[in-house]
């Protein structure tokens, strides 16, 4: 069974937030990439490792370092959402 897009939200700006000490908002739209992000590479990171953690929670691996994640066009880092749906689609089939 998939997770679904709010759960996946839901984690994804919980952990955000952690990253950014409580210091900002964090929409769907929040760049997590480029010169509007306020996430820097560390930040980011971290973000992925408290997801992996989440992930393990939920009996699934989460793979953020694959050739798809780092591609710029298609990366699931561009925004909040993206990166929420790609948490739900790898959730898929796991839980």
């Amino acid at each position: 069974m998939k997770m679904n897009i709010d759960g996946a939200k839901k984690i994804v700006r919980e952990a955000i937030a952690t990253a950014l000490e409580g210091k900002s908002e964090v929409s769907d739209s929040m760049q997590l990439i480029g010169g509007a992000s306020l996430l820097d590479s560390m930040k980011l990171v971290e973000v992925c490792l408290a997801l992996e953690d989440f992930a393990d929670e939920l009996g699934f691996e989460f793979d953020w370092t694959s050739e798809a994640a780092m591609s710029k066009s298609r990366s699931m880092f561009r925004t909040v959402e993206s990166l929420a749906e790609e948490f739900a689609n790898q959730s898929e089939g796991k839980l």
